[in-house]
Order: C-alpha cells, then structure tokens, then sequence
C-alpha cells in the first residue's frame, strides 16, 4: 500500500488496483499515517522510499 502511496495514486486508484473499495483503501491510508505518525502522503512516500520499499524513476 505505501508503494502504491508512494506512486502518487490516489485512494481510488488504489482501490482499484487492489480491487477492494475507495473506503477500504481510505481507511488503510489512514491507518498508516497513524501508524508512522505523519500527517500527509508525502510523507509516507518518503518513508517509503527511505525503506527501499520504492525508488523513484529516473529520466
């Protein structure tokens, strides 16, 4: 989930590539950033990719 987070996929997209629904994956959003203790995406990108769990593409 972080990964795709990471992506920058919205909670929708995210529901459908997990094939579970919007709220699903809003309420899994919501559980990591409580987890980690962060209050934006952006950061959980940055956790993400900090933990080699995504690298981001280079042009």
């Amino acid at each position: 989930m972080a990964t795709l987070i990471a992506q920058g996929l919205t909670n929708r997209e995210i529901a459908e590539a997990l094939a579970i629904s919007e709220r699903t994956a809003s309420n899994h959003v919501q559980h990591i950033l409580n987890k980690l203790g962060f209050s934006s995406r952006a950061r959980i990108a940055v956790w993400a990719v900090a933990h080699g769990l995504f690298t981001v593409p280079r042009e």
